[in-house]
């Protein structure tokens, strides 16, 4: 039991901090400084919604004039310019925090091994320019078959990934083959499709279908001595944050961790090697490509958020660049 008196004074934010390292879900820098997390999570939607902040603007012109003065135009202009917008939100969130910067690849290339990999080397270079050492970044890349092995090649050369999109234990496998450092498994988004198929307003936080898969990938993981680590993601509750206290790395959005700084309640870890090695043993997998995407196509609700998912992300992406191609005159992408 953690329920000392030490314990007692100490609100459930700062009581899971001692349990997990606590990351902050959002390009928000004010929200970063706030809550000071070791590490942050950024996606092209947060960085999407951070380019739509005043006090972004600045940062916004000077990735055009960057991206600009290579001789770029239309299309390749407006991605370079997001990729290095992106790039100098991470510059700007890792003055804040302690850790490690997230930064995703173009969800364009979901699909596409070597165009992943040559992207990933172009977002390491950015940062290199500026200074910042590979070993404060995580590449981050939707865990379809060619993103995870487009990771493997990476982390080979030395770039840690972060593997996103993880809604089942095929990619969590695969992912693990790869020697990939982190995943993130999204606990909201698998909660939110089995309630809409099972036509169900609630679950108790013991069957929440987010956190089991959770659990099972993470005491997978223990189970076979697995060094990738597991951070949730994508939590729609505190509650859904307390019931996997002791995973590796939680990613939390600022509205719920500001909840979980105003909370008494005491927080217990529910997840740790020693419980892995108790619970139900899962065979080790080693899948090729076929037997992934048989297990992927076997199970509709990892099938359809993966797909669901890239598609939410390019969309965003879309979105910036619409912004960005009325913002400095571009010309229309389709001409």
């Amino acid at each position: 039991m953690t329920n000392t008196n030490n314990t007692l004074d100490k609100n459930s934010l700062a009581q899971l901090c001692e349990l997990t390292t606590v990351v902050a879900d959002t390009g928000d820098l004010a929200a970063i400084a706030q809550f000071k997390p070791i590490d942050a999570t950024t996606n092209p939607s947060l960085i999407t919604a951070a380019a739509s902040l005043p006090e972004n603007k600045g940062l916004i012109e000077d990735a055009f004039a960057q991206a600009e003065q290579q001789g770029l135009s239309s299309e390749p202009l407006l991605n370079q310019t997001i990729d290095i917008l992106t790039v100098k939100l991470g510059i700007e969130i890792l003055k804040l925090i302690d850790g490690r910067v997230s930064t995703e690849v173009d969800p364009n290339f979901s699909y596409n091994t070597e165009a992943t990999i040559t992207r990933g080397l172009q977002i390491i270079e950015l940062y290199e320019q500026a200074g910042i050492p590979k070993e404060r970044v995580l590449i981050k890349i939707a865990a379809t078959w060619e993103g995870i092995q487009a990771a493997k090649v990476l982390e080979q050369q030395g770039i840690c990934c972060n593997l996103t999109l993880i809604f089942g234990l095929a990619q969590a496998a695969a992912c693990a083959d790869a020697k990939v450092t982190l995943i993130s498994p999204f606990v909201g988004r698998i909660l939110d499709w089995y309630k809409a198929f099972d036509k169900k307003d609630s679950y108790a936080i013991e069957q929440d279908p987010g956190v089991r898969s959770v659990k099972q990938i993470y005491n997978y993981y223990k189970q076979h001595g697995i060094n990738t680590q597991v951070m949730g993601a994508s939590f729609r509750s505190t509650e859904q944050v307390l019931a996997l206290a002791g995973c590796d790395l939680l990613t939390i959005a600022p509205a719920l961790l500001e909840q979980l700084k105003n909370s008494p309640q005491v927080v217990n870890a529910q997840l740790s090697t020693e419980l892995a090695q108790q619970a139900e043993a899962t065979a080790k997998l080693n899948l090729n490509q076929s037997e992934f995407d048989a297990m992927m196509n076997q199970d509709q609700m990892a099938f359809e958020l993966l797909q669901s998912g890239v598609d939410g992300f390019i969309k965003a992406r879309a979105q910036l660049s619409e912004q960005l191609r009325k913002s400095f005159g571009i010309g229309d992408l389709k001409s």
